[in-house]
């Protein structure tokens, strides 16, 4: 099978990489700078790299023509976005979806998988364990609860007008995805755990995720572009855990302590928004900001059954996704030096230490 990848060289596009190599795909992944640290680790692998942005997608059309899959997986996350950041989202996860998915369109590619969000279908409520998970048919786009939701949820529908218009297209909608060198926010609070530096209060235990292990989500992408039903929407999701849970288990596993306090999201939101600049001034992402504390208020409780029934995709269950990514945590971990650099989401998760000039090509 030929396949054409963007957001290759992101958090999810190094796992799709490694999984679509290994089952001898042929495959072509679109970068900004064929010179950065991640993009240099997916060719080193067997990746053919074509030099492009997605905003300017237009010229890819003649690069698409020969491609039996396009898997449209570029995206920027953050929240807790700077002004810059939130244009930058919105270039690339909207007018960049319009894009890529014209060219596909023009150069008659017979199957797109475009890497959604459970983001797009809005907060599922509150559904405790007892009843029934909300699945691909549920939507609610009653309130944007940050920059990146709106986004996602924007993209999507672009993603369904393409669809609507004849593009075969597949939607896949993974939730919160998480692993090793994890740059979300929840990648964050758990390296910030394991240094012994999580405060003693937070906000949000009630809030309820099915995260996604991000190899299995890989796995769960390529058997989307391998066998999914076109026209069909897929959620990739694994079991629901509150954040209270999850802050106990993360606990339980790494020897450090949890949140004692869980403080009214209201009192934490001000708190939390004088941390932001702080944060940008130390290169970080503004993962303790309003928009972490808003999005507390969105429980994302999906269900996969139907990429389990249809595709035969499986998932750990919560307990087993964590241990391996803490233990590569730590082996990650071990070749830094200080604080700032320990927590710190890197561009290639290796286990050397990365140089001076591939830092500088991390947000390459």
């Amino acid at each position: 099978m030929n396949v054409f990848l963007t957001g290759g060289t992101g958090f999810i596009g190094q796992a799709l990489v490694a999984r679509i190599l290994k089952r001898g795909w042929s495959l072509k992944v679109l970068v900004r700078n064929p010179d950065a640290a991640a993009a240099k680790a997916i060719a080193a692998q067997g990746a053919k790299l074509v030099q492009g942005d997605v905003a300017t997608a237009f010229e890819l059309t003649s690069a698409l023509e020969k491609s039996g899959v396009l898997i449209h997986n570029a995206g920027v996350y953050e929240f807790g976005a700077n002004r810059a950041t939130v244009a930058r989202m919105n270039d690339v996860n909207v007018k960049g979806t319009d894009a890529v998915l014209s060219a596909a369109y023009a150069a008659g590619v017979p199957r797109v998988v475009y890497v959604s969000s459970a983001w797009a279908l809005g907060p599922s409520g509150y559904t405790p364990s007892t009843s029934v998970t909300k699945d691909e048919t549920w939507n609610d786009d009653s309130r944007y609860f940050s920059a990146y939701h709106r986004s996602k949820a924007d993209a999507h529908n672009v993603a369904l007008e393409w669809r609507k218009m004849g593009l075969p297209l597949i939607a896949a909608m993974p939730n919160a995805v998480v692993g090793a060198n994890d740059h979300s926010l929840f990648g964050y609070f758990l390296r910030l755990m394991m240094l012994g530096g999580m405060p003693p209060m937070a906000w949000g235990a009630d809030g309820v995720y099915s995260f996604v292990e991000v190899n299995a989500l890989a796995e769960g992408l390529c058997l989307a572009a391998e066998k999914g039903t076109i026209g069909e929407d897929y959620l990739f999701c694994g079991p629901s855990i509150s954040m209270g849970e999850l802050f106990s288990l993360w606990a339980h596993a790494t020897g450090r302590t949890a949140p004692r306090w869980y403080l009214p999201r209201a009192f934490m939101r001000p708190q939390v928004a004088m941390l932001e600049p702080i944060q940008r001034m130390m290169k970080l992402p503004a993962f303790l900001s309003r928009d972490t504390v808003d999005t507390s208020r969105a429980h994302l409780d999906y269900s996969s059954a139907k990429a389990q029934r249809e595709l035969g995709w499986i998932h750990p269950d919560r307990e087993s996704i964590w241990e391996p990514i803490i233990k590569r945590e730590r082996e990650l971990m071990s070749v830094r030096r200080g604080f700032l650099n320990k927590l710190r989401h890197q561009s290639v998760a290796t286990s050397q230490p990365l140089t001076g000039e591939q830092r500088l090509c991390e947000q390459c």
